[in-house]
């Protein structure tokens, strides 16, 4: 046991001496000697009740959130934990002036930022593609949206902007988002498939949100299409439709067939201009990021909502943690702009790092305040981070071992540690597996963040002794190799519920027999050749394996995966070849995908049937 310092001696405290009144705030993940003094006791009297609780500790040991709050029982004291870094957010907020910042405006009208939520498959996103004249749907994994998009379109000579929110279960949190950013959600409903349980969970973030509802009774071309029980169905849910006498706005359309398109649209104008919406065009922008990820030619992209004021090329900017100068702003379309004003969704370039979505943003006095505070940020994240993993570490187990802790009767906690290719899709994840905690299986999540799976990861995991989840990302071939040196497991998924299927199946014993993919190669694209009435070949170098004509491949940029095909073509030189081995040249074609850009990864594998454990 760790000996106190003569000064720490002379600080005691008798252990019967009082403990402060009122609430006491304690930092998750705080070490005795930084938890005694707040509760007027001394490191020496947590550590000694600590061991009677049979946990050796010293006293610089981070201590669990279990712990902390045994010992304040124990000497009456009542605690709230917070994460490191949450007392210091007020004076950060401060330092970016935004306890002076006006949340008035000047009455001057700005588009309605409207929200489109409802059930999974009930036709959101085709009915947005029908909008904007785009195609979003083809480019989801199994056809269900699973990132914010933001979009702006023109009607009338008047603007309003869309965010379309995924429908699926598992994006709870990315829709309870969405509502807060909004003026008016559209609501989604299948005339034939009526009300389902993520329409009533819509319905009440909406209702939460305190916005107008308009309620948008889709595919109405369908065989068993029964508008009349959508209505009675939305009237027990407190949305009493027009022609029931109540004030909800219902229109019958077709996204499929582009019917009640414009009548929608007239209604959103119509809604928009009754809830007279303002904001004041001039001053520092300030705003919600509604989505971000990594993009290896641009650097961390951010989807952020302007809410009041004006955004500029060249302002410092502070997101979160994340901050620097807008190098670019870019609308739906792909255009660059100079400046945008309120409700108006863009994608800003410059941003020092990913930033969480969900974060408000500002623009920052100068570069200065914006780099001081982000980084303020940063360090107590951090600290959070490390404080979770130490809290892990002291248990836990993996996902292969969970059954067998749970049928020995014992409360089994799983130990994850979760990469996405995006901030939303993360935080989704994250709180849809929270939700599948019982009494016997608690989890603890490690780390948690957006990009490929990297050596650090890994040797994370190995420490925390934890399951590494992968969700349209993939482990770099170091990253594997280390995985395997180490014993961790590493899973990798594109579809939510798949993952959350799997994780549900492991807590409850009844893993079924899955397809385990085997890498047989990786090749790196060195250069790209474009060949007439062909397209771009990528010239390659076998790093790893043998790369075989006909493979299945995964393309992968800066570890996160953008296209899925095979290898249509393998040529060394002028020949055609069937395989190519590492540290071989060769020119690789792919089945109907032409966006090659140097140091992308191709991987290809194979796949078979294997029994889970």
């Amino acid at each position: 046991m760790e000996e106190l310092q003569p000064q720490e001696l002379a600080a005691y405290t008798p252990a019967d001496a009082p403990v402060p009144t009122g609430e006491i705030v304690v930092e998750r993940g705080s070490t005795s000697q930084e938890m005694a003094p707040r509760l007027n006791r001394s490191a020496a009297d947590v550590v000694r009740f600590l061991l009677q609780q049979g946990e050796m500790m010293t006293a610089t040991q981070s201590l669990t959130d279990e712990m902390i709050e045994l010992f304040a029982v124990e000497v009456g004291a009542t605690v709230r934990i917070v994460d490191p870094g949450a007392e210091q957010e007020e004076v950060l907020q401060k330092m970016l002036g935004l306890d002076t910042v006006s949340e008035d405006d000047d009455g001057t009208v700005r588009p309605p930022v409207i929200t489109v939520m409802g059930h999974v498959d009930h036709g959101k996103t085709l009915l947005l593609d029908r909008i904007r004249n785009a195609n979003v749907v083809d480019n989801e994994a199994g056809g269900i949206t699973q990132h914010i998009g933001a979009y702006q379109v023109e009607y009338n000579g008047k603007s309003l902007t869309f965010i379309d929110t995924p429908g699926h279960e598992a994006f709870t949190a990315m829709r309870a988002r969405g509502a807060e950013a909004t003026d008016i959600v559209v609501l989604v409903v299948a005339a034939d498939d009526g009300v389902m349980p993520q329409t009533a969970e819509a319905i009440v973030h909406a209702k939460a949100a305190e916005v107008p509802i308009v309620v948008a009774i889709n595919k109405i071309d369908r065989d068993g299409a029964d508008v009349n029980r959508v209505l009675a169905q939305l009237a027990e849910h407190e949305l009493i439709p027009e022609s029931y006498g109540g004030d909800t706005v219902t229109v019958e359309v077709s996204a499929l067939q582009s019917l009640g398109i414009d009548d929608l649209l007239e209604q959103l104008l119509l809604v928009a201009e009754v809830s007279e919406l303002t904001a004041t065009p001039d001053g520092r922008a300030s705003g919600v990021v509604l989505e971000s990820y990594l993009d290896k030619g641009r650097g961390p992209v951010s989807t952020i909502l302007v809410q009041r004021g004006e955004l500029k090329v060249g302002q410092p900017l502070v997101a979160g943690a994340a901050w620097g100068r807008i190098r670019a702003l870019i609308n739906d379309r792909g255009e660059q702009l100079k400046a945008v004003g309120p409700s108006t969704p863009v994608e800003v370039l410059g941003l020092s790092d990913v930033a969480a979505a969900g974060a408000a943003f500002i623009v920052a006095q100068d570069e200065k305040t914006a780099s001081k505070v982000a980084d303020t940020r940063e360090h107590w994240q951090r600290q959070a981070s490390f404080a979770n993993a130490a809290a892990a570490a002291s248990g836990g187990a993996k996902l292969e071992d969970i059954f067998r802790q749970i049928q020995a009767g014992e409360t089994a906690t799983l130990n994850l540690i979760v990469k996405a290719d995006v901030h939303g899709s993360l935080e989704a994840l994250v709180e849809s597996l929270k939700r599948l905690e019982r009494d016997e299986v608690k989890l603890a999540f490690v780390s948690r963040g957006v990009g490929g799976i990297t050596e650090n990861d890994v040797q994370l995991a190995a420490a925390a002794n934890a399951t590494l989840l992968g969700f349209n990302v993939r482990a770099d071939r170091k990253g594997r190799a280390l995985a395997d040196e180490l014993g961790v497991e590493v899973r990798h998924y594109e579809i939510i519920y798949q993952l959350l299927q799997d994780i549900e199946n492991a807590m409850l014993g009844m893993l079924e027999p899955e397809y385990e993919e085997i890498i047989t190669g990786d090749a790196e694209v060195r250069e790209i050749f474009k060949v007439p009435r062909i397209g771009s070949i990528a010239g390659c170098h076998v790093l790893n394996g043998v790369i075989t004509r006909n493979s299945k491949v995964r393309f992968l940029r800066e570890g996160t995966i953008i296209w899925r095909g095979t290898v249509s073509s393998l040529r060394r030189f002028t020949e055609d070849v069937r395989e190519v081995a590492t540290g071989f040249e060769c020119g690789i074609g792919l089945s109907d995908f032409q966006d090659l850009r140097p140091g992308d990864i191709i991987e290809t594998f194979d796949e078979r049937e294997i029994p889970r454990v």
